[in-house]
């Protein structure tokens, strides 16, 4: 009875990790569906819409007294000011990345994301890397040197978004509190600032909101769509980090970028020379780094930033 408890167990947290990153992987086309609504007015939206929804998602979990316990506690909330700051910059920078077709170059930032997470923890935490690590960070900066040099584009979105994203897991990872009370948390602190924001959109032009109200009632119902699509993957997720292996896991997370290259593609934008070489070293280099996490998986007492960093993708 045990074991085959167990099995289900990880057949749940399997299915709950694809669901969860194959929403984020084919997050893109929720963003090209509203190219013809301001990438600032989205992410407005997309913060307001998050809470009533996360809301009832925290009531349906019983989880209010863990945001109370985090709204309770000056150290909490710093951090949660924070992250919430870093993870709103990171999904402007999504945003305008898909709307403006580099959907690409933010799926590049996603693969060389845990290779950045590697390299901070060397910087900050004086960590040593391993052999198989030195060799996918080298493979990595070289296909980003060549995308410089050769295709004479220096992938700026694809470090934002990695770097931004670094700096959310590594904040969220300071605290501790689970993934939907503290992405609630997060979603309360920037609302104020995106109502603001919108109101003023609404007073000073045209908006996406205006249009809905003025008829449109169609491109409200995207806009609100946000909410619910913020919130549902993170709530697999949660069900995936507490039934999986960080190996697993760490295999799992990039689904996400690969599925937003293959979107990238169908949606039209070159995959000249220049972006094969480099994505053919990411590639080799995600491969490297994903067969030497398997390797050296941490005990099951270890708390690994990776997972908390993939709590949240900027999609």
């Amino acid at each position: 009875m045990g074991s085959e408890t167990q099995q289900n167990t990880q057949v749940t947290g399997l299915l709950s990790g694809l669901l969860c990153y194959t929403f984020w992987g084919f997050f893109p086309i929720y963003f090209i569906l509203l190219r013809g609504v301001a990438a600032d007015e989205v992410l407005a939206d997309r913060i307001l819409f998050a809470v009533p929804f996360g809301a009832l998602i925290i009531w349906g979990r019983s989880q209010w007294p863990e945001v109370l316990a985090g709204l309770r506690s000056p150290r909490v909330m710093l951090w949660l000011l924070l992250s919430a700051t870093v993870i709103a910059l990171n999904w402007l920078v999504y945003i305008s990345a898909v709307q403006s077709e580099n959907t690409m170059q933010a799926s590049l930032g996603y693969y060389i994301n845990p290779l950045i997470y590697v390299l901070v923890g060397v910087v900050v935490l004086g960590e040593k890397l391993r052999r198989a690590q030195i060799a996918a960070v080298v493979l990595a900066t070289i296909g980003v040197l060549v995308l410089t040099f050769y295709g004479g584009v220096f992938p700026t979105i694809a470090f934002t978004l990695a770097i931004t994203f670094t700096i959310y897991g590594y904040a969220r990872k300071k605290v501790q509190i689970g993934a939907m009370p503290g992405l609630f948390i997060e979603t309360l602190l920037l609302a104020p600032f995106a109502a603001g924001w919108l109101w003023f959109l609404i007073a000073t032009k045209d908006t996406g909101m205006e249009q809905g109200l003025a008829g449109n009632a169609g491109l409200v119902g995207l806009l609100a769509l946000a909410g619910p699509l913020t919130v549902i993957p993170l709530l697999f997720f949660a069900m995936a980090a507490r039934r999986l292996t960080l190996a697993t896991l760490g295999f799992l997370q990039f689904i996400g970028p690969t599925l937003q290259f293959l979107v990238a593609v169908v949606d039209g934008e070159p995959f000249t020379l220049a972006r094969q070489i480099c994505f053919g070293f990411i590639w080799v280099a995600v491969a490297i780094f994903a067969f030497d996490a398997l390797r050296h998986r941490p005990h099951r007492n270890e708390k690994p930033i990776m997972q908390v960093a993939a709590a949240q993708s900027s999609e």
